[in-house]
């Protein structure tokens, strides 16, 4: 390798560490952007959770469906329970309270200022403990119908052996014995007359497609005879 070579290839070098100084000084100035954006949000959650911090004591211990924790990462996050949570916006101003549902997130408040927030985060509070406590003191419904338990232990007798025996049915009076043997005759009747009705029909069509088929023929016979 000539001077010449030397000297290209050391410019060539000086040139990929200059570009290799430029890249990592970028980076490092976007981390600290993206810390400073981040350690501000936090900063401004704190100040939410202060806010909110008597409200927070004064939810029961059982109430465990709560968390009251700021997540760290990217984007932090103050959260109330499992679904719902506080962050800011784009902006790194703007509060935003939202809930996750099945249909998608929801936004239950969003403003600029703390106490508007606040104010919505504790209803939120609020209303979830109700929630739960109609829950817990709920009835519990049947698993059958009262009606159903009545029949079954109206419906059996127990017999002399201990064993229990179904109770005998009703025996009907002879009023109602003959109308149920008329309206058994009458949709037998009925029956019998939509059956007869389809095979004449059928009978009807038969004729006809065969008519259609051999008229031609039948026609040619006559003329010749």
């Amino acid at each position: 390798m000539n001077d010449g070579q030397k000297i290209a290839a050391e410019q060539s070098q000086g040139k990929l560490a200059q570009a290799l100084r430029e890249v990592r000084t970028a980076s490092a100035e976007r981390e600290d952007v993206v810390v400073e954006l981040r350690e501000a949000a936090r900063m401004r959650l704190e100040l939410l959770a202060q806010e909110l911090e008597p409200v927070f004591a004064d939810v029961p211990p059982e109430e465990i469906q709560f968390d009251f924790a700021i997540s760290s990462g990217v984007q932090p996050r103050l959260w109330i329970d499992a679904v719902t949570h506080v962050a800011l916006g784009r902006d790194r101003r703007t509060y935003r309270f939202v809930r996750d549902t099945r249909l998608g997130r929801t936004v239950l408040a969003e403003s600029t200022e703390i106490k508007p927030v606040a104010d919505q985060v504790t209803r939120y509070i609020a209303e979830r403990m109700i929630e739960r406590q109609r829950w817990l003191d709920g009835t519990v419904e049947p698993l059958r119908p009262a009606s159903a338990e009545t029949a079954v232990a109206t419906g059996r007798e127990a017999g002399d052996d201990g064993v229990d025996e179904p109770a005998e049915a009703p025996s009907l009076s002879n009023g109602e014995a003959r109308a149920r043997r008329a309206r058994k005759a009458g949709q037998g009747l009925r029956a019998f007359l939509s059956g007869l009705v389809i095979v004449l029909a059928g009978a009807a069509v038969a004729f006809a497609i065969a008519a259609a088929i051999y008229w031609e023929r039948l026609a040619a016979y006559f003329a010749a005879g």
